[in-house]
């Protein structure tokens, strides 16, 4: 073969995908534009497009977990702490033996499932990976900003133990403890503006603030956050200083009983850290 006709073999392969994906480009806008696909939770999604999803999550997960380093605690005091964690934070989606998931979460798509299963379907760090990160486009939160370290190590220590208690026993292990509050103090760090970004994301700013950097639908209940290190004054009461907005983020009541800005229970550390990254935006 001579090597124009390679050539043009080549370019009719590449002038090929390029029309393809124009095409594909141009169907998937009018898909989208004509409204066709039901986004109704009562429509589940095709079995074909949930088993693509669910396989690409499982490989996911195994490859970005394979890095990490812990053990998660056996000892009784720890999986009673583990289980008052589930009850508080993970019950009310994946319910427990002999517990249904609350009403609301029984009709998500895609469902949470149940966990009585999950430490025969993860290994011990990749339940820690999925409990830290959360699975995008499923609804299972990052607990990473929610829950400490050890606790999250707790909560997979207490799955790990899940799959061999009956109901009876699970309805007394959960009983007589509250769940630890994470845990909070001086920031151990200067705040961290990588950090901050993302934790801005994870207490749901972006819900009422069109914040640069932060993925969100454009929502106007509060104010843009734009340029916010230029600003002079925060919510017009105090000085525009890391060491006031932090003050802001975690208790806005305190600086002004009248807003509308929700207490998020931010701690103290990632405060410091979301303060840093909008006094960077310049």
């Amino acid at each position: 073969m001579s090597t124009s006709s390679k050539r043009l073999i080549i370019k009719t392969v590449c002038a090929t995908i390029a029309i393809g994906a124009v095409a594909g480009a141009i169907g998937g806008a009018i898909f989208a534009k004509a409204g066709w696909y039901n986004v109704g939770a009562l429509a589940p999604h095709w079995q074909f497009a949930y088993t693509f999803l669910e396989y690409g999550m499982h490989e996911s997960v195994r490859h970005h977990a394979r890095d990490v380093v812990g053990e998660a605690p056996k000892d009784t005091a720890s999986l009673r702490a583990g289980a008052a964690l589930y009850r508080a934070n993970c019950l009310a989606c994946h319910g427990g033996p002999g517990v249904a998931a609350a009403n609301f979460a029984k009709s998500m798509q895609p469902g949470p499932g149940p966990l009585i299963d999950a430490a025969r379907r993860w290994k011990p760090h990749e339940m820690y990976w999925i409990v830290r990160h959360g699975i995008k486009t499923s609804g299972m939160p990052a607990w990473q900003y929610h829950m400490s370290d050890q606790q999250i190590w707790q909560v997979v220590g207490f799955l790990s133990a899940l799959p061999h208690l009956t109901p009876q026993q699970f309805a007394v292990f959960d009983a007589g403890i509250d769940a630890a509050p994470m845990p909070d103090g001086a920031p151990a760090r200067p705040g961290d503006a990588v950090r901050g970004q993302a934790a801005l994301a994870q207490y749901a700013c972006q819900s009422c603030h069109i914040i640069p950097g932060v993925t969100g639908s454009k929502s106007f209940v509060g104010p843009q956050l734009a340029d916010f290190g230029k600003q002079e004054m925060i919510a017009g009461k105090l000085g525009n200083s890391p060491e006031n907005l932090v003050r802001w983020i975690r208790d806005p009541q305190s600086v002004d009983p009248l807003t509308a800005m929700p207490n998020m229970a931010v701690t103290q550390q990632d405060a410091a850290d979301m303060a840093a990254y909008l006094s960077s935006l310049k």
